[in-house]
């Protein structure tokens, strides 16, 4: 019964493989069959959580790639599996309506299945080893989705998203070698026990750090977000949906993976999440108040809610056994982000097959005389800006409960953590704030271009901009928004009471008031911060001569200030030292030989001469001497003529979409054929 774990991880990877050759044949047909393996996809981990047996079950595949992989559903695992499988289907449900205007949709499901199984491997990990090969496949593969459309800005995101990618997948690499030499193990129940037995704790930090790089890369945290504000825009908008709301959530599986074994209730570790979570939480909420593309606004939102979780993750480690609230709120939190961005993002496309654009400026007023559209996007934005009675305000109330928790606790670090809760507040404002500006923006504000030239250029009129389908689900998502949000106790809590053992969390000593005074000052004051900077900033500052505007200049980037000529410093560094070490090595080793070595060889020479005309009549013909082959040879040697032919098809993308398929089809194979007779 056990055996049952691997469907939910690979028949979604079988099934993208019989859509691409469906899809050959009849596209009707292939977008249904995707939209029932979704379902199908929901029913398997349905089928997990409702019965006893499959609930806390674990399987292991023996053998596979020398360590074994091993799944287990319990609890977080199965949580964080149900998120992923309804997620994706309610993207696939709004593919059907967005993906007919996207070309080579074929592709794009032979991919969008084969990332919803990696993402499924990753969530049923039983160990690091399981979670690090299923997460390096979803990183390939949902490579794909980014640059589907193969326009210049996608391509770009595409080259960002994978550098990431492969830098953090590497650094994790590395981090689970030093990992597995010190614990001898990667199992999660078994990586805690090991760890405290540890001496040399120095190496087991320095692990640490390159899972946290390898992980946090993926979940959009500082400094390694830049893929997130590019990715997200590029990708279709089912795409992007799943990116924000599913696939950052592995970064931080495998954050808290680390804080929950090797480091549970470790104040130095919680003390390093709290400074990266706060400077991610700010800073990405700071992006998206500037920000004047709808998509890209909703993108800075996800890494500033990133760093929301990471400074809940913080405070688990911090509070130690006391961390109840912190659990709780960063369970909820994690759950509340998904569901608000699974609706936010399809309605963003919805926007854009209308206007053709996510600029602002343009899109401005395109909600008016929509109420459904207001209603649908008006609750998911003030639910993030933490507005009582939504479920934004639940997660945010404890999280900020919990730093308020610490701040006795903190002694010499008091004033550090009260000026945490400081930025906490002030990075819910800065939510409130653009939240703010996209509502007005769409509902409130009036196009300045005349009413005729609006209705050609916006194809949709009326309340026929969104398909059925996509509404109902949609609707869906808000009635568990609301749900969660005004009755929290009854709704929320049961659900963090679910998954609080992988977390190593308590039940609170009483249940949460959340509509207390002083948990409704808290939000009071952070929705009056929000108010402030919208007036003060956004309509004063943001807002010129009738149009939007980002006041961050172009040269004010992370990536192309400081990453890429760093890393083009250190590709040119490594070839010229290449190029010493060909040339000059070979001539530098035998000038610097002493004249003794010189002599003895002379001598063995002439002894070797004398005994091959002995033995076999003839001179000795000596080999071209290694100053020749130094001038013959270089380990570097390249023609230089480089391919001139240009196109994504001859591009180092397009080689590692190949790359990760190579990959992904032989871990298949391997499986399989591990399995032998078993099935």
């Amino acid at each position: 019964m056990p055996r049952f774990l691997l469907f939910p991880v690979f028949f979604p990877f079988l099934a993208g493989l019989f859509a691409y050759l469906l899809g050959r044949w009849q596209e009707k047909a292939r977008d249904m069959f995707v939209l029932s393996a979704s379902a199908m996809e929901l029913l398997l981990v349905l089928t997990i959580l409702t019965n006893p047996e499959l609930s806390s079950a674990s399987y292991t595949v023996e053998g596979f790639c020398a360590l074994g992989i091993r799944f287990q559903a319990e609890g977080f695992h199965t949580l964080m599996a149900l998120l992923t499988a309804t997620g994706w289907m309610a993207a696939s449900v709004f593919c059907r309506e967005y993906m007919v205007h996207v070309k080579k949709q074929n592709r794009f499901y032979l991919f969008w299945m084969m990332t919803l199984g990696a993402t499924m491997g990753v969530f049923l990990s039983g160990d690091l080893f399981t979670a690090f090969l299923f997460f390096e496949v979803m990183s390939f593969t949902s490579f794909v989705l980014v640059v589907q459309t193969e326009e210049p800005q996608a391509l770009q995101a595409g080259d960002t998203y994978l550098a990431v990618a492969v830098i953090g997948g590497l650094a994790a690499l590395t981090g689970l070698f030093l990992f597995y030499y010190q614990l001898g193990t990667l199992d999660l129940e078994q990586m805690g026990a090991a760890a405290a037995g540890v001496e040399d704790r120095g190496l087991l930090w320095a692990g640490a750090i390159l899972v946290l790089i390898g992980f946090g890369a993926k979940a959009g945290a500082f400094p390694l977000h830049i893929w997130l504000p590019t990715a997200h825009p590029a990708a279709p908008a089912p795409a992007s949906a799943v990116l924000s709301g599913v696939i950052t959530k592995t970064g931080i599986y495998g954050v808290l993976v680390l804080s929950t074994t090797i480091f549970l209730h470790d104040g130095s570790w919680g003390l390093l999440l709290a400074a990266v979570g706060a400077v991610t939480m700010v800073l990405g909420a700071v992006l998206a108040v500037c920000s004047v593309d709808l998509k890209r606004t909703l993108a800075c939102s996800s890494i500033s809610q990133i760093g929301f979780i990471l400074v809940g993750t913080a405070m688990q480690c911090l509070l130690g056994e006391h961390n109840a609230l912190a659990v709780d709120g960063s369970i909820l939190h994690i759950l509340n982000h998904s569901l608000i961005k699974m609706v936010l993002f399809p309605l963003a496309g919805i926007i854009h097959l209308s206007t053709h654009s996510f600029d602002l400026n343009d899109i401005r007023g395109f909600g008016r005389g929509k109420p459904m559209l207001a209603l649908l996007m008006g609750v998911p934005m003030f639910s993030l800006a933490g507005v009582p009675a939504l479920n934004g305000y639940v997660s945010k109330t404890l999280l900020h409960e919990s730093i308020v928790e610490y701040i006795p606790m903190a002694g010499e670090y008091a004033s550090l953590f009260s000026a945490l809760e400081g930025l906490f507040l002030f990075s819910g404002g800065l939510t409130m704030a653009y939240m703010l500006k996209l509502f007005v923006c769409l509902f409130v504000q009036k196009n300045p271009l005349p009413q005729q030239a609006l209705e050609k250029k916006w194809r949709r009129k009326g309340e026929h901009y969104i398909a059925p389908a996509s509404l109902g689900v949609l609707a869906l998502y808000l009635l568990v928004m609301v749900r969660l949000g005004t009755e929290p106790n009854v709704s929320g809590d049961p659900i963090a009471a679910f998954a609080r053992d992988f977390l190593h969390g308590h039940a609170p000593d009483h249940p949460v008031e959340y509509f207390s005074q002083v948990n409704l000052e808290g939000a009071a004051i952070s929705l009056g911060i929000g108010a402030v900077i919208y007036l003060l900033v956004v309509r004063l500052l943001l807002y010129r001569r009738g149009k939007y505007w980002d006041p961050i200049p172009p040269w004010l980037n992370l990536e192309f200030r400081v990453y890429r000529p760093a890393l083009r410093f250190l590709a040119q560094t490594a070839v010229v030292l290449a190029t010493l070490v060909d040339r000059a090595g070979p001539r530098l080793l035998f000038e610097a030989l002493p004249k003794q070595v010189g002599r003895l060889q002379r001598s063995l020479a002439a002894l070797r001469d004398r005994a091959v005309v002995r033995l076999t009549g003839s001179a000795y013909t000596p080999p071209p001497s290694v100053e020749q082959a130094a001038d013959d040879y270089h380990f570097a040697h390249y023609e230089d003529a480089p391919q001139r032919s240009g196109g994504f098809v001859n591009s180092l993308a397009f080689g590692l979409i190949l790359t990760g398929l190579g990959l992904v089809f032989g871990l298949l194979f391997i499986l399989l054929y591990g399995m032998g007779g078993e099935f």
